[in-house]
């Protein structure tokens, strides 16, 4: 294998630079949320979590007794 050259780790360098000013603008862009926002939605993805975790411990438990009948 050839050994890096300078030039190659600076254009490394000179790439991870843009990236991250190109990141800088396109955060700047992003429209955040204010805080009565995003309570809401943090409530929203808890609530809905908490939903489908008691959904998926009810199915859960229907096949396992299911499965314990069919064993027995």
């Amino acid at each position: 294998m050839a050994a890096q050259t300078n030039t190659d780790k600076s254009s490394r360098v000179k790439n991870l630079g843009k990236f991250f000013k190109y990141t800088k603008n396109e955060l700047k862009k992003v429209i955040w949320p204010n805080r009565k926002e995003l309570t809401s939605y943090t409530t929203i993805v808890v609530v809905t979590c908490a939903i489908f975790a008691i959904g998926t411990w009810i199915v859960d438990s229907i096949f396992a007794k299911a499965l314990q009948f069919i064993i027995k």
